[in-house]
């Protein structure tokens, strides 16, 4: 029987089940429920073959099938994490937690329970997600994307109905609760502006015009970022520079004349929380005939994210184009609610929040909103953005009119090509925030960054820059408009599919290059061979300095696809190389000069000398140069770091040797033998002893390293002196996936889940994929159907509504 028949038959008719499961043991068959009778045709089912370390596979009949099988199988593994994000898109965190909890930031930056929950309340009150979902697609989500919300929503509730909940996290917690399709479309738009509104939610939230009680001047002028916009373009840059956040990646792909057999690779490795709700979730999800894709979806999503199917792969990197943009209003005198455009007042927007709260009075605020966006009060502690009586700060974010995103991934899961991802991408348009990498079985490869960001032209900011706008747009490509002219509205592109945004046509792009690399720089350098060029501002630098995570895999990329011959092994030796660049640069300088910064230690020059330049778990001597390192680029400014400056025609390897006479330098390499030393741990311990994470009481040890050493294999870990080191990461390394083609029907795909399936610390998928990685062991994907029916960890459920 031809494959796609005998999969529709297994998902529509009970019979097939016995079918395809009858040459399997009986303890490999999990059918809950009646077996006998088929579901209603009013309901909604999915089959779902678990394989190894508990993946799933999840075969239905069309969409809202599709959905329920995903919901029920995501809500198996993470419902604490998930109700969790419900409740907070549903604005009830300070009902159930408290007003002054904090957040676990995976939906938001918002610091407390009651400013995510004045935002959240204020999207639900005003309907902006129901608006959204009433578009018509391109420019709203497609009916597929629909459809597989209502089944999603439905396969959660169906789990949590036909289940105990084991999870300690939130076993017999009132706030684990049914959900809808409204409230999974919510989580949708949570995610799409975590760039821009998510960024700004203490600022929109606490925004009151000035009274009488609330001077309208600013006895404090460094609280005035007009008072000095050099530093306020520093706080912005800082705010918005990759290294600094708690999401990036690693992605290359591979053009076909670079491999052992002409077909295309592709390498991803995002960097992604390890705990809380913004985890990945690996699956497959297959309509036959319509869709077979696999890889990993962010939690309480209903597609895969980044994956690959029998012709396709791609990965995404956390991109340097800035979502957001400000507009200065200059405010009416007689009125700092309404504001000025073409000499003309404008009254703002008054939403009216009522949050409830655990053991206390409901909480009354009204946030400001103007035809620019919510009025803000700053970005972050370090970016405040003062409501005085003259002046005003909105924000735009195109995102918070984008629930395509889901749509774009849809269209990667059913591309046949790398150009069919770019007519995906360029059709619904839904990125908000992550660039593109592909490679193909055809052996093309495919770089663009293509998102959703506010239309800011270069022209456009020169002519329309307030004095503020004037310092931050070049330092960090934050814009801040002149809001009184409406000659500086953002205006349209013909392509685009809403207003105020860039169309595809004025995306960066690289096709077919022998390798194209990101590590969250901009575009520019995606290959070193031929940079990028001709993009806005807003996009990212160009011929700027690079971090060392992207001078050190160009390095290593170039060096692969120089070599040719490449295979799915050589993207995986690539992972966990664990080459520190930093080391390679630095750390002879560090030893030579180690003699006369501590004349009476010659243990910690010898071990910085000794060691091997990696961060392997038996590296000795990288726990030491890492904890140097650390506090040397905190203390010493990036121009003090080295003797040789960047230079734009060598900037792969520029900057380098380091400047040891820094006076940072000494304090920092002493400060680090100190602090190993206080904490009696030996200067040349391996790095697994000390670089570790506990799971089921058990110490798993860690290999990679943090951003500033420029290690691609990144793990960010929270250092803990008393508890024996680093003893928990925080994020980093996530999901990998190593893919290539051989000319059959079958990806050749290792895939690696760094925090495995589940948070739950009672199931069997806890730590069994982290014990993987600390082994640098993969799993080998099972995407064709004669090697899902062979694994020896065959389950098969059967869910029905």
């Amino acid at each position: 029987m031809h494959l796609r028949t005998r999969l529709r038959h297994l998902v529509l008719a009970g019979a097939a089940l016995a079918t395809v499961t009858a040459s399997l043991p009986a303890t490999a068959v999990a059918d809950p429920g009646d077996r006998h009778h088929r579901p209603s045709d009013r309901g909604l089912s999915a089959v779902i073959r678990y394989t190894e370390y508990g993946i799933p596979h999840i075969v239905a009949a069309d969409y809202a099938d599709l959905g329920f099988g995903t919901g029920w199988a995501q809500a198996a593994d993470q419902i604490c994490p998930l109700a969790d994000g419900f409740v907070t898109v549903n604005g009830e965190r300070s009902r159930w937690f408290g007003p002054d909890g904090v957040p676990d930031g995976s939906l938001s930056s918002a610091t407390r329970n009651l400013s995510s929950d004045l935002y959240f309340r204020g999207v639900r009150d005003a309907g902006t997600v129901e608006a959204l979902l009433e578009r018509p697609a391109p420019a709203g989500p497609s009916t597929q994307l629909k459809e597989l919300m209502r089944g999603w929503a439905a396969g959660y509730n169906a789990w949590l109905k036909q289940n105990e909940i084991t999870d300690p996290a939130c076993k017999d917690a009132g706030w684990v609760r049914p959900v809808t399709r409204l409230d999974v479309a919510r989580r949708g738009f949570a995610v799409s502006v975590l760039g821009g509104q998510g960024r700004g939610i203490d600022g929109i939230t606490a925004a009151q015009p000035p009274t009488a009680a609330v001077p309208t001047s600013l006895p404090d002028p460094a609280a005035d970022p007009a008072a000095d916009p050099a530093r306020t373009a520093a706080a912005a840059r800082e705010l918005f520079a990759a290294e600094n956040a708690t999401m990036g990646s690693n992605a290359v792909a591979f053009q076909g004349a670079t491999t052992a057999n002409g077909r295309g690779l592709l390498l991803g490795n995002p960097h992604y929380p390890w705990r809380g709700g913004r985890r990945f979730w690996q699956s497959q999800q297959t309509i036959p005939g319509e869709l077979n894709v696999s890889g990993a979806s962010l939690l309480g999503t209903t597609v895969v994210n980044i994956g690959f199917n029998d012709k396709v792969a791609w990965s995404h990197t956390v991109a340097t184009g800035v979502t957001l943009n400000l507009h200065q209003l200059t405010l009416d005198p007689a009125d700092p609610t309404a504001y000025l455009v073409d000499g003309k007042p404008e009254r703002m927007t008054r939403r009216t929040v009522t949050v409830p709260v655990e053991d206390g009075a409901p909480v009354t605020r009204t946030q400001y909103w103007t035809r620019y966006g919510p009025v803000v009060t700053g970005l972050g502690a370090q970016l405040p953005l003062p409501w005085t009586a003259t002046t005003a700060f909105a924000l735009n974010d195109p995102n918070a009119a984008n629930l395509r995103g889901s749509d774009t991934a849809l269209g990667f899961g059913k591309a046949r090509s790398t150009q069919d991802v770019l007519d995906a991408l360029r059709r619904t348009q839904g990125l908000p925030w992550v660039n593109t990498i592909a490679a193909d079985s055809s052996g093309n490869s495919l770089f663009t960054q293509s998102q959703v960001l506010p239309r800011i032209t270069d022209e456009l900011a020169q002519r329309c820059s307030t004095p503020l706008g004037r310092a931050t747009y070049p330092a960090s490509g934050v814009a801040v408009l002149d809001g009184s002219r409406g000659d500086c509205a953002l205006g349209s592109d013909p392509d685009a599919v809403q207003p105020g945004v860039f169309g595809p046509s004025k995306m960066p792009v690289l096709r077919n290059a022998p390798y194209v690399e990101n590590s969250n720089d901009s575009a520019w350098l995606t290959n070193a061979d031929r940079p990028l060029t001709g993009y806005e501002r807003v996009f990212g630098t160009i011929a700027t300095p690079r971090s060392l995570r992207t001078r050190g895999g160009i390095e290593d990329v170039a060096a692969m696809a120089a070599r040719g011959g490449l295979t799915v092994a050589d993207l995986q030796a690539q992972q966990f190389a664990n080459r520190a660049p930093a080391g390679d640069l630095a750390a002879a300088d560090a030893s030579k000069a180690c003699a006369s910064v501590l004349p009476g230690d010659p243990e910690a020059c010898r071990v910085i000398g000794a060691w091997d330049r990696t961060v392997n778990s038996d590296s000795e001597g990288a726990l030491l140069f890492d904890r140097f390192w650390r506090k040397f680029v905190a203390a010493v400014p990036p121009a003090e770091q080295w003797k040789v400056p960047f230079s734009a025609a060598d900037p792969v390897r520029t900057p380098h040797t380091l400047n040891t006479a820094s006076p940072g330098f000494a304090k920092a390499l002493g400060d680090a033998v100190a602090e190993l030393r206080a904490a009696g741990i030996p200067l040349d311990a391996p790095l697994g002893a000390h670089q570790f994470v506990v799971r089921g009481g058990k110490r798993i040890p860690v290999s990679g390293g943090t951003e500033s050493l420029g290690i691609w294999n990144k793990t960010e870990p929270v250092w803990n002196a008393a508890g024996g080191g680093y003893t928990e990461v925080a994020h980093g390394t996530s999901h990998v996936q190593a893919v290539g083609w051989d000319g059959s029907r079958c990806p050749v795909a290792r895939t690696l889940l760094t925090y495995s399936q589940s948070s739950n610390a009672r199931s069997p998928h806890y730590s069994d994929q982290t014990e993987l990685y600390a082994g640098e062991r993969w799993v080998t994907s099972r995407f064709c159907e004669k090697d899902i029916l062979r694994s020896p960890a065959l389950k098969v459920v059967r869910v029905r509504g």
